[in-house]
């Protein structure tokens, strides 16, 4: 069965003593063994669930944490305490370890055999006090983890531990990651700035720029057979009328896309920002390229906005193998509607919108920009498919970095758009647009966004809890008066 994250791994963690005896530690490994093993093979979780031998001593302890550090492709930890396991034992590998961790508050049998159950029994099977013993030695450490609570084979406890792996495979990627701005950010604008050095201190990830002379060199060398060969396949994925597929634009699209694919793999890069002011030497801005750069999983913020390009990118991997897809978003425009419940907000971008969010087979046209001043560029249209989905963004607050999520329905459009000729998606943003839009702007919500139809406010919430990052949520349960204390409580505690 091939998984996700097939090449990843997370370690299955026991814990115990030696004060049960050596015939009780045997069946302790056996039942460790057969969940392993059962979550291994589950479709439900996404990556290779690794068996290691129970942990009895605080050496031991510190010697898994210790491996677990080192080992590439372990991207986190689940544990269980089946016994009880004294959590003084604990203190130095929790001190050490360096990888997410799960608690998996479970026990191996489902019920109580009321008939047969006696001491050798409960001896052997102390998850509901052995939990609580972990539990508490790592609020007194204070270390931030996921609790999931329920019996390992049912499916409300597989889908929190799926989660949770997919935040912690996303925190994996982030890790050592590269993102390349060609240029600067946009002149004058304040949310899309930030501390690149708080961030790779926070997140793992380093964010350079490259002049655009950098990529206009790369893109030059670009050969003619190349394009053709591109734009062929760009007539067999996208509907293209006769006028566009002679079109010297498209072959400039083409060129700039093969240079920017290059320049990126060539940097080892997981994603890239641009900005329409800063475009010297290249004849469009990337719109064709950026769209299509995303659809195959690069992280990618307009203007020079690296943190939505590194959240893109987040959001795109921890996704992997789900239906639906992750783009780069804006709020561009409203429909304020006389009943306020069917009120919307209008998404779009000039051109960077992600195909793997479209509705059907996009079109792929030419037309002016009508900002930034160069050549016509080449972009896909089309509209979002409907359903639930959410807006994410990672904004610098100063001395701490938030991530804001707004859960959304979209919908589909009810009237043509002909004169609009860019990617674009309908939502209702939850609980309403009044408290919505208000909520956002309190929190210092960005424009730009993640706009995601696979990942859930859960995902995020992993993601949060690994990171150490703080989380607001404007969703159908919000209501201003409490959403404003909450930031000024947030306040309190990040600080």
């Amino acid at each position: 069965m091939s998984k996700p994250f097939q090449q990843l791994e997370c370690w299955f963690v026991t814990g115990s003593q030696h004060l049960y005896g050596e015939e009780t530690l045997r069946q302790v490994a056996d039942h460790a063994q057969q969940i392993a093993a059962f979550l291994s093979s589950n479709e439900q979780i996404p990556v290779t669930i690794v068996y290691k031998p129970v942990v009895k001593t605080p050496e031991e302890i510190a010697a898994l944490c210790t491996e677990a550090n080192a080992a590439k492709n372990c991207i986190g930890l689940l544990t269980w305490m089946h016994t009880f396991s004294p959590a003084k034992m604990w203190i130095q590998g929790l001190k050490i370890l360096q990888k997410p961790l799960l608690h998996l508050h479970t026990q191996f049998n489902r019920e109580i055999p009321w008939n047969e159950i006696d001491m050798d029994f409960m001896n052997l099977n102390q998850s509901a006090h052995g939990d609580r013993e972990f539990g508490f030695i790592m609020s007194r450490m204070r270390l931030e983890r996921k609790v999931v609570t329920g019996f390992w084979q049912d499916e409300p406890v597989l889908m929190q531990l799926d989660s949770w792996i997919r935040a912690a495979a996303g925190w994996h990627d982030w890790q050592g990651a590269k993102f390349v701005r060609f240029g600067d950010n946009m002149r004058y604008v304040a949310v899309t700035e930030g501390d690149k050095v708080e961030a790779e201190m926070k997140f793992g990830y380093s964010v350079n720029t490259h002049g655009v002379g950098d990529l206009v060199k790369v893109v030059q060398a670009v050969d003619t057979g190349e394009i053709d060969l591109l734009c062929k396949q760009y007539a067999e994925e996208y509907e293209l009328s006769a006028a566009v597929r002679n079109d010297a634009s498209l072959r400039e699209a083409a060129r700039i896309e093969i240079g920017m694919r290059r320049f990126l793999q060539a940097g080892n890069y997981k994603g890239f920002t641009t900005n329409f002011e800063d475009l010297h030497g290249l004849h469009q801005l990337p719109g064709l390229a950026s769209q299509r750069l995303m659809n195959d999983g690069y992280g990618f913020g307009a203007e020079g906005d690296w943190k939505t390009a590194a959240l893109v990118r987040l959001m795109k991997t921890m996704a992997t193998g789900l239906k639906g897809g992750n783009s780069f978003m804006e709020d561009y425009t409203y429909h304020f509607a006389k009943a306020p419940a069917q009120s919307l907000v209008l998404g779009a971008h000039m051109l960077e919108i992600c195909p793997s969010i479209a509705n059907a087979k996009p079109r792929c046209e030419v037309h002016p920009l009508g900002i930034g001043g160069k050549a016509d560029p080449a972009r896909l249209v089309f509209n979002a498919g409907s359903g639930e989905a959410l807006n994410a963004t990672i904004i610098d607050m100063g001395g701490r970095l938030r991530l804001l999520v707004n859960t959304v329905k979209a919908v589909a459009p009810e009237h043509d758009l002909p004169k609009l000729p860019v990617a674009r998606v309908l939502w209702e943003p939850y609980p309403e647009i009044s408290t919505a839009c208000t909520a956002w702007i309190l929190a210092g919500g960005a424009h730009h966004t993640c706009f995601s139809q696979n990942i859930t406010v859960e995902h995020l919430e992993d993601l949060s809890l690994i990171a150490g990052l703080e989380m607001v949520v404007i969703d159908q349960d919000t209501k201003l008066r409490s959403f404003r204390n909450e930031l000024r409580w947030n306040d309190c505690a990040y600080r």
